[in-house]
């Protein structure tokens, strides 16, 4: 069924059904943020070895976009989200044994099947909700749907803190290093088994809301017309044809980077400068509200105020500014709560134009594919291994330097947004020098 053929109830269910996707997407994303200085604790990790969490979770998208189109293919779209949801479920339940041994390398492939069922769910979940309805208000539906994936966010970290964190563990963390190896030991095991019964629920939970989309109203949709340029149908032989799509895909890998790394980040940082982990676990939900802020100006903005090529290059142009004043700025602002260095703050504020910079980047990517709508989604969603991969560099660059000094890694990943955002999605052709561009 085409988007066109679709009535308004149809479209109205469809959208909330994607919108409770992007919820659950967001949940289980964005605990990461609570799971990083967590398993460094539990599991004494090194800075790089805890964003292996990031890594092991996102470097899926990478590994499993293109077979996840061939599955939605084969399967159906209905069909091919229950299976996604059912392969979330089983990463979820790898928690288990993985806890009862304390074994770190298990969590990791727990989270990398939990990637994989997401990588599934987002080729979905994005590719539906940019072709429903009319294209310029494509934006406009990306914001609502971001808006409930980061309000999981927000949610995420305090949640799952309040359910395995207790008043004393600053005390307990504080005693750790002074601890006999038994004693330690014992104490490390204690805390890692309370991610137990949380993730035996979220399986539980994963496996039940897949059998229930598969029985909903969702349509399939049917992308069978050949892609559009300039006004004109045209032959294409694969995606790499189309520049912009494929430079939107490198935006989408350096974007998230940027957004995993303000959010994902942010607790440790404060940590350099003595804020403990149970005073700190709320940082990671500011970024998120901050993002939120930025979704709700482009429902209002997009299409009646601005357009969605104007919104992606303000916002990147601000993320590029704001990433400076991290690396750059310096002075202790004491701010709900907080006593911390301004840039602390700054990290924050990334989130607001980040909202608009992933809606922006959507549709202007997907923009004339036709029948090759899906493959297009199915390679924005592997550049969500930028979750993956920039993090790791982060944690690199921060045990070998610092953590602040890290945040230059931002720079030049604002700057290519910038130059998709002016120049790169209007790139029909390969070359660049090509005066229809």
């Amino acid at each position: 069924m085409t988007s066109t053929a679709l009535d308004r109830k149809t479209t109205l269910v469809s959208i909330g059904i994607i919108g409770l996707m992007f919820f659950i997407f967001g949940f289980v994303s964005w605990v990461n943020a609570i799971l990083i200085p967590y398993f460094k604790i539990a599991c004494e990790l090194s800075n790089f070895q805890s964003y292996l969490v990031a890594f092991a979770f996102y470097i899926s998208y990478l590994l499993m976009s293109m077979p996840a189109s061939y599955i939605l293919k084969k399967l159906g779209y209905k069909n091919g989200i229950m299976v996604g949801f059912w392969i979330m479920a089983m990463g979820a339940l790898l928690f288990v044994p993985a806890a009862y041994g304390r074994t770190y390398l298990i969590f990791l492939v727990g989270l990398f099947t939990l990637g994989t069922g997401l990588t599934l769910l987002q080729t979905v979940a994005n590719l539906y909700i940019t072709l429903i309805g009319e294209k310029e208000r494509a934006a406009q539906r990306i914001s609502m749907m971001g808006i409930c994936n980061k309000g999981a966010g927000i949610l995420a970290p305090l949640i799952f803190s309040y359910v395995i964190l207790r008043p004393q563990d600053n005390t307990l963390f504080n005693q750790l290093e002074a601890m006999d190896e038994l004693s330690r030991a014992i104490a490390l095991d204690e805390l890692i088994l309370r991610v137990v019964w949380p993730y035996t629920v979220v399986s539980g939970v994963l496996f039940l809301i897949g059998v229930l989309v598969k029985f909903s109203i969702l349509p399939e949709l049917d992308q069978q017309e050949a892609p559009i340029v300039d006004g004109q149908r045209i032959n294409k032989k694969g995606i790499f044809q189309f520049p912009h799509l494929v430079l939107g895909a490198l935006a989408i890998f350096l974007h998230v980077g940027t957004q995993v790394i303000a959010i994902d980040t942010i607790i440790n940082y404060a940590g350099s400068m003595g804020l403990s982990l149970l005073e700190a676990k709320a940082l990671p939900s500011y970024t998120l509200t901050a993002t939120i802020c930025g979704y709700l100006c482009g429902i209002v903005l997009i299409p009646k105020i601005c357009s969605q090529r104007l919104a992606l290059k303000f916002c990147t142009i601000l993320g590029l500014m704001l990433a400076l004043l991290v690396c750059t700025s310096h002075g202790s602002v004491y701010f709900l709560n907080k006593d911390l260095d301004i840039s602390v703050w700054f990290i924050v504020l990334i989130g607001l134009p980040n909202a608009l910079i992933w809606a922006g980047i959507w549709p202007l990517a997907l923009e004339g594919l036709g029948s090759y709508a899906k493959q297009g989604s199915a390679l924005l969603i592997m550049g969500l291994s930028g979750n993956a991969v920039l993090p790791l560099l982060y944690g690199l660059w921060a045990d070998a330097v610092d953590v602040r000094s890290a945040y230059w890694i931002l720079i030049p990943c604002f700057l290519y947004l910038v130059f998709y955002a002016f120049k790169g999605h209007r790139l029909r052709t390969w070359n660049i020098f090509n005066k229809q561009n």
